[in-house]
């Protein structure tokens, strides 16, 4: 029997264990499963791996560029496309073999006619068209980081403004559940004294049907608060979480200091520098291209196919330099080099714009930090304030020498405290991710 019992309380326990699971998540936990699995850090790291390609390809310009060709031909004589005894030579081509004593008669052309060769070039100057060119690729790269560091910048940001959020949703529902505990004690308290009048209860019931609202709001905030997170955090939308950060009870002062870098700004700047160097590169285009050329070719000639191998063929080879001047292209060139000026000079004025904004929005986000940090302490003191004119409202409507309304008035007043002093420690902590997400 004893054995049963305890089968039973283990089996009790182990179902018991497996309602009341919740996973435990800390604010850094958060960010890093949000990291993890945010779309826009995926797309950065590809954009920076199609930079480095991009890198590549344009220094491919640069090195020694080797091709090679084979081809086999069946010469046909037009005018006997079925014979086998070699192609004829055309009369004009005859007439001039005659003038240099030569029988035409006795020259045959073999109909099967193999060629191969390799040829190698090598840019050795371009008057900056690579050189400008790879530049560009390498601000481009630069730029792509950049963006990487950005878009880190502004999931960490949403992954804190996530887990501040529902964590105040959480300490909201636990204020709206006290609120309505404590005017359900006010009516217990009313209706225990047998003094109660028609007036205080109507009071009271209203006030515990609007809280009753206020906590079924709450709640619902909650839900839809853990849901957002579970989805950016890739956790099952079914699972309880315990968010295991507290909103902190003091804040340390933040020094006001100028700000002098940011990534926004620096994607800007390496934006500026890629169009610059691709405007130089497209204006190298109207210059000469210097390089080292060579070639190897292998001929070979023969009445069949099979004999096209069995004599050395005849081979040619040369190597030299060469000089590409390009003579008219319509301003092609020219017309390219200035959009990508122009489009320098439109970034060259979005990082002026930029630098103005972010410098802005910097200063503010500590001046907003120290502003309601300042103010955390009155706010406080009043919310304290409020708690004991509420124990103090409470002790004399138990004695009969208050009203219901007025009771209800401290309740709510009480209530709206907890709430703004929640509301305050939410915006000083997003006022520090500001500051970070903005600063160097």
């Amino acid at each position: 029997m004893r054995k049963y019992k305890l089968a039973v309380f283990l089996a009790c326990a182990c179902m018991g264990t497996n309602v009341a699971y919740s996973m435990d998540l800390s604010l850094n936990d958060a960010v890093e499963k949000i990291i993890d699995e945010s779309n826009d850090i995926k797309k950065a790291e590809a954009n920076v791996k199609m930079a480095h390609a991009q890198l590549d390809a344009v220094n491919a310009n640069r090195w020694v560029n080797i091709s090679a060709n084979a081809s086999y031909m069946n010469m046909v004589d037009v005018a006997r496309p079925t014979s086998r005894d070699g192609i004829e030579l055309p009369p004009e081509l005859g007439g001039i073999l005659q003038s240099f004593g030569q029988d035409p008669t006795q020259i045959v052309i073999p109909d099967n006619l193999f060629m191969a060769g390799v040829s190698i070039s090598q840019p050795i100057y371009t008057f900056g068209k690579i050189g400008n060119a790879v530049d560009s690729v390498h601000s481009a790269i630069k730029m792509s980081e950049t963006g990487k560091e950005i878009a880190m910048r502004d999931v960490v940001y949403s992954a804190a403004d996530l887990y501040w959020t529902a964590k105040m949703t959480d300490e909201i529902v636990k204020l709206a559940e006290q609120d309505l505990k404590n005017a359900k004690t006010s009516k217990t308290k009313l209706t225990a004294t047998g003094r109660a009048n028609r007036s205080n209860l109507v009071k009271i019931e209203t006030d515990i049907a609007s809280k009753e609202i206020n906590l079924s709001d709450a709640e619902f905030n909650r839900d839809t608060a853990h849901r957002m997170l579970k989805i950016f955090a890739g956790i099952d939308v079914n699972e309880e979480l315990v968010l295991t950060d507290n909103f902190p009870s003091e804040f340390e002062p933040m020094d006001e200091k100028q700000l002098t870098s940011s990534p926004q700004w620096r994607a800007l700047q390496e934006q500026v520098n890629m169009y610059e160097s691709q405007a130089s590169s497209k204006r190298a285009n109207g210059y000469p291209t210097l390089a080292a050329v060579g070639s190897y070719n292998y001929t070979s000639m023969a009445g069949d196919v099979g004999h096209l191998f069995d004599k050395s063929g005849s081979q040619s080879a040369y190597w030299g330099l060469s000089l590409q001047v390009p003579i008219f292209t319509g301003g092609l060139d020219r017309a390219n080099a200035t959009v990508d000026a122009m489009n320098a000079e439109a970034a060259r004025q979005d990082l002026d714009k930029a630098k103005k904004l972010t410098t802005e929005q910097y200063t503010n986000a500590i001046r907003q930090y120290n502003h309601l940090r300042d103010n955390l302490a009155n706010m406080q003191n009043a919310r304290d304030l409020a708690a004991k004119a509420y124990e103090f409202s409470q002790q004399r409507f138990g004695a009969g020498q208050t009203s219901a309304v007025e009771l209800s008035e401290v309740a709510s007043g009480l209530y709206q405290l907890d709430i703004a002093l929640l509301n305050a420690k939410y915006k000083i902590l997003m006022s520090v991710e500001s500051v970070k997400k903005l600063g160097e």
